[in-house]
């Protein structure tokens, strides 16, 4: 019977965690599985497989987080998604690398530190009248802000002491996010699963549910189809486990906002289908040994 650990956080109070769907079925399907929290020692070699799913505080021990992925690739224990993968990921100048290979994405611009006056700069040096930052490496929307030309003046200091020695993305706020929404597409093993789409509550700009975001479920046309499959195409190998997050643009165009393949939240709530495909793609990656299809394209580590 295969053993299989699912990495998750320590201390999961206030974050949205539906992957028991997922693990019943798997159950069902014959495996043993754990959710083990990454920051724990474990003998690895008593699992079959490890996959990551919901280590979301990963990002405030990055490099410890990376340890631990290759010290599980080092013991010869499959692990998904690979940790060359995750490190790639975890910096989002990854997007700059999708973008140069053909992937419409938000404008983006990347720097490192600011001081309060810079802050004010940033809408103009990206011809918007508002953008939002982020940390280059971050998630679950942490230190996102909304920037404009008018921020106050505290706040203007208490963001820039957040960046001052720190890597960050800028981007034009994109208005479409707060009416249409921000459409997730979901895919295991390269093969599409399900979607949803995500939008703030009402005052924000943020669409996590645990900052309110509404989420509801997505029957994706053919251009949504379309941009998620060039999404992945350009990546060059298919994961285990991926969510491409897509925005439009005043354009029109669908545009990459980012791709998640580290730690992505699957919704397995939301699609019956969703906890069958997942299952589906872990016996198959099981018994290939872990390993991921043939990549068409190599991922700069």
């Amino acid at each position: 019977m295969a053993r299989l650990a699912l990495l998750t956080l320590e201390d999961r109070t206030g974050f949205v965690i539906d992957d028991a769907l997922a693990i019943a079925e798997l159950e069902r399907r014959g495996l043993v599985v754990e959710e083990v929290p990454w920051r724990r020692a474990r003998d690895w070699r008593a699992y079959d497989g490890v996959i990551v799913r919901t280590p979301w505080d990963y990002q405030r021990d990055l490099a410890g987080f990376l340890a631990v992925l290759d010290g599980i690739e080092a013991l010869d224990v499959p692990l998904a998604n690979p940790s060359a993968l995750v490190r790639w990921n975890a910096d989002k100048t990854y997007l700059r690398e999708l973008g140069e290979r053909g992937v419409p994405i938000v404008p983006t611009l990347f720097g490192r530190g600011l001081e309060p006056g810079e802050l004010r700069l940033l809408p103009a040096r990206l011809a918007c009248d508002e953008c939002v930052l982020k940390p280059a490496v971050g998630a679950n929307a942490d230190d996102a802000y909304r920037i404009t030309t008018a921020l106050a003046d505290e706040a203007a200091r208490v963001i820039a002491a957040r960046y001052r020695a720190r890597a960050y993305l800028a981007q034009p706020f994109v208005p479409s996010v707060l009416d249409e929404g921000e459409h997730s597409l979901f895919y295991f093993d390269g093969r599409y699963s399900h979607a949803v789409t995500k939008q703030p509550k009402r005052g924000d700009f943020r669409v996590q549910e645990e900052h309110g975001g509404l989420i509801t479920r997505l029957e994706p046309d053919a251009a949504l189809h379309a941009a998620g499959a060039r999404v992945l195409g350009a990546l060059g190998q298919e994961p285990l486990q991926a969510r491409v997050d897509l925005v439009r643009l005043a354009d029109g165009t669908l545009a990459l906002m980012e791709l998640e393949a580290i730690e992505p939240s699957l919704y397995f709530r939301m699609d019956e289908r969703a906890p069958r495909n997942f299952a589906d793609a872990v016996l198959a990656w099981l018994a290939r040994g872990g390993r991921p299809p043939a990549p068409t394209r190599p991922v700069s580590a």
